[in-house]
């Protein structure tokens, strides 16, 4: 079963394939989004990636939490599911 990763606190400079290659060094990876301001299209500094293997993503979580990135210490974890908007 595939596993969703939260990956927060990125550059916000840091491009959705830059994204991908630092998790891809960890196993295979199926998507990443990188999520943008409708309004001025900048990034909001957060993302999520998608991994189909289980301990991959485990791996990835384990490794990139509190890792650094052009200079930030970016957040990894198992992305919570969405909450209901009201």
């Amino acid at each position: 079963m595939a596993v969703q990763i939260y990956a927060g606190n990125l550059p916000y400079k840091i491009k959705e394939d830059e994204l991908k290659r630092l998790f891809e060094a960890h196993g295979e990876v199926s998507s990443v989004k990188i999520i943008t301001d409708r309004e001025t299209g900048r990034s909001k500094g957060f993302g999520f990636v998608e991994m189909p293997n289980e301990g991959e993503a485990n791996n990835a979580i384990s490794q990139l939490n509190n890792a650094e990135v052009m200079g930030r210490n970016i957040q990894v974890n198992v992305a919570r599911p969405r909450a209901e908007r009201v």
